[in-house]
């Protein structure tokens, strides 16, 4: 489980290719100094596991076919930025919302805007998940806790504050980029709960 709340970019460093799937090597900062084989790390919002490390250097994530059928991770390469967040802990205070760091699938940047010192980002609406994207709502977008500012029937917008651009890829990102989306947990629950009385 995440917050969404991104510690730091990292970089793809070395790409590896198996006969089910690929090996990522990352280098961070801080979120690698105390990576261990065996744990959870948000990787631009997809929950993978820590194969290898060398602390205060890099780690190593395998993905499964299922992960690259799911994700844009299949495509990424060498020098690629990533958004790097550590599993919560049960006395974290929770930030963002709770992100279990299962995408979904995968939008589109439709549009960057620079409005002030902020931006505004818009996406096209997943097919299939237009009942998950409610204007403030909470949606995980790579893996980054933001608040729906705005939607209509094709697209929806977040707003990007300066220290979220910095942070995060989102300042690497162009439009027609692809983003992982992943819908609120606790709607799908309700959606669940209520199916019986519709």
């Amino acid at each position: 489980m995440f917050t969404g709340i991104v510690e730091e970019r990292g970089e793809v460093v070395e790409v590896t290719a198996t006969d089910d799937g690929r090996r990522l090597r990352i280098t961070g900062g801080a979120v690698v100094e105390d990576l261990q084989h065996g744990q959870s790390v948000s990787v631009s919002g997809a929950c993978l596991t820590v194969e290898r490390a060398e602390p205060g250097e890099w780690f190593e994530v395998f993905l499964a076919e299922e992960t690259v059928a799911k994700t844009y991770l299949g495509e990424v390469g060498e020098g690629d930025v990533v958004n790097l967040e550590r599993a919560m802990r049960a006395d974290d205070r929770l930030d963002g919302h709770f992100v279990q760091g299962h995408v979904d699938t995968v939008t589109e940047i439709t549009d960057i805007r620079e409005v002030g010192e902020d931006w505004v980002f818009e996406f096209a609406v997943p097919e299939g998940y237009d009942q998950y994207v409610v204007e403030k709502g909470s949606v995980g977008l790579d893996g980054i806790s933001l608040t729906i500012a705005d939607r209509d029937e094709e697209t929806f917008s977040v707003a990007i504050i300066p220290t979220t651009y910095e942070v995060t890829n989102f300042g690497e990102k162009s439009i027609g980029d692809p983003v992982h989306f992943e819908a609120d947990v606790i709607a799908k629950y309700v959606e669940t709960l209520i199916e019986g009385y519709r």
